[in-house]
């Protein structure tokens, strides 16, 4: 189904909503009402221990607006809370969906990176073994030894591959076109290694990383890297709305909120999209109860176990850096968090928790500027969760 922009009338009536009006020139488009009570009573009574509900409230209000068309969120821990609000397709103006599917990004790098510790704890790989080791011939000899933990880590020195767009709008006239990994991997290699550092001496983060990760998955178990994930992951956890797209398949199979992106000054459906060659990256499809169930398995070691583990909660040691093993470590009112974000067109999604699991946040905001400044979603989405 071709992706095309949305009526004129309708992008004008959505521009006029955005500064001063409900959706005037659509009737219907108002926003969902949260599924979770954010009536006076019940944000007056909520626990001093929990999140600030008050906040979460007031971040859903008044969607769909400049910034967001839909929001998700689920909080766990000590205080657990879940809400959405916006409109599944700003046409219809059809209520958000809370159990919808999205484009998960790189929070995809979870799973990831989960598959290669467990390769590793089934002594199947080393996280100490090279990329020249078990994929002999991807790297040229200008290349020094690359580890599987640099890899993981973000500290390979690899710079970033081929790419259909650098931003949304170079990308959506390609949307349709396949990259496969190994055309992303070649041409970074043909850039040759960082000029400037050595393996494991300083962190950049990037896909490039991670899809060498998932290539290298598919070599050691001689198996495709989806099928893995389904059986290593999504199955155990009873994660049954999570998977990835056939091939280049641009669509979201299932329900799912429609995603937008402000092109050109028109507001753009960008739902169908090919994200293949994000691979291991970026290609998940999920939901926020499925990443709920991942987070709270994850941290309680029922997917990796220790001490492979640890590396999901060990920064390098390396000036700057601040990603472990796909998860970021952050602090925000006193509390250590790790977490990791994911951004595709239409699509921002927040996977975040304490290391105790005293408070879990799992978000997905249809954002108008998904690839554009996460942390200001963050702040409006995730923070409220942590503010007590």
């Amino acid at each position: 189904m071709p992706v095309r922009p949305l009526p004129a009338l309708l992008t004008s009536a959505l521009a006029l909503t955005l500064t001063a009006l409900p959706l005037a020139g659509a009737a219907s488009a108002r926003p969902a009402s949260p599924s979770s009570s954010c009536s006076a009573q019940a944000i007056e009574t909520a626990p001093s221990s929990g999140p600030d509900v008050k906040a979460l409230c007031a971040a859903l209000a008044g969607l769909p607006d400049k910034d967001a068309t839909a929001a998700l969120i689920r909080v766990g821990g000590k205080g657990s809370w879940h809400g959405a609000a916006g409109v599944r397709d700003v046409r219809t103006g059809a209520p958000a969906l809370e159990n919808a599917r999205f484009r998960a990004g790189s929070s995809t790098k979870i799973v990831t990176a989960a598959i290669v510790l467990q390769l590793a704890a089934e002594g199947r790989l080393s996280l100490d073994g090279t990329v020249q080791q078990y994929m002999p011939g991807l790297l040229t000899d200008d290349f020094e030894p690359i580890t599987v933990r640099q890899l993981l880590n973000f500290t390979s020195g690899l710079q970033p591959g081929a790419s259909l767009g650098e931003d949304v709008d170079d990308g959506y006239e390609h949307r349709f076109e396949t990259l496969t990994p190994g055309e992303v991997v070649a041409a970074s290699v043909a850039k040759g290694p960082d000029p400037d550092h050595a393996p494991g001496e300083h962190q950049r983060y990037g896909n490039i990383h991670y899809t060498v990760l998932g290539m290298l998955i598919e070599k050691v178990t001689g198996d495709s890297y989806a099928h893995q994930a389904a059986v290593r992951i999504f199955r155990p956890l009873g994660m049954r709305h999570t998977s990835f797209p056939a091939g280049p398949d641009p669509r979201i199979h299932g329900a799912h909120n429609r995603g937008y992106d402000w092109i050109d000054g028109r507001l753009v459906d960008v739902t169908e999209w090919n994200m293949s060659d994000r691979f291991a990256a970026g290609d998940m499809i999920s939901t926020t109860t499925d990443l709920e169930r991942l987070v709270f398995a994850l941290f309680r070691g029922q997917v990796v176990p220790e001490p492979q583990l640890k590396e999901m909660f060990t920064v390098p040691d390396v000036e700057g850096a601040t990603m472990a093993a796909a998860l970021e470590r952050y602090e925000l009112n006193g509390k250590v968090i790790w977490g990791k974000t994911g951004a595709r067109p239409g699509y921002h999604t927040v996977v975040a928790a304490t290391r105790d699991l005293s408070r879990t946040v799992v978000y997905s905001v249809n954002s108008t500027d998904a690839k554009g400044d996460g942390l200001a979603i963050a702040q409006r989405f995730a923070f409220p969760a942590f503010n007590r």
